[in-house]
């Protein structure tokens, strides 16, 4: 049986306007910021191209750890990161976690730093 944990993505399409469109609000700025600080890390970027390299862009945290060479735990903290900021789901099954990629997700953020 599959565990799936679905947090709350973040619709950042609804909050924020490209940030080049308008000046943006506080809170607009902040939600966005702890977005892009998801992504400001090398190895977060380099777990989702793994993420998204691995066959139904999806992958086992086991399959994650000696690539990047980080110790399991480390890596599932980064894994946890990316999982809160909305760009990755993760299954459990078994005694490990399954992550696959938001569809649209990477997107969503790029439209919000350039005019439509």
């Amino acid at each position: 049986m599959t565990t799936i944990e679905l947090l709350p993505l973040r619709d950042l399409q609804a909050c924020c306007s490209p940030i080049t469109g308008e000046v943006m609000s506080a809170e607009n700025a902040a939600s966005l910021a702890r977005t892009l600080k998801a992504l400001a890390d090398p190895a977060r970027l380099r777990l989702l191209s793994m993420v998204a390299a691995h066959e139904d862009a999806e992958a086992c945290v086991c399959d994650l750890t000696e690539p990047l060479g980080l110790s399991q735990p480390t890596v599932s903290h980064h894994m946890k990161v990316l999982v809160d900021a909305g760009f990755l789901t993760r299954s459990k099954r078994g005694t490990w976690a399954y992550y696959r990629l938001v569809p649209d997700a990477l997107e969503q953020v790029s439209s919000l730093l350039t005019k439509p």
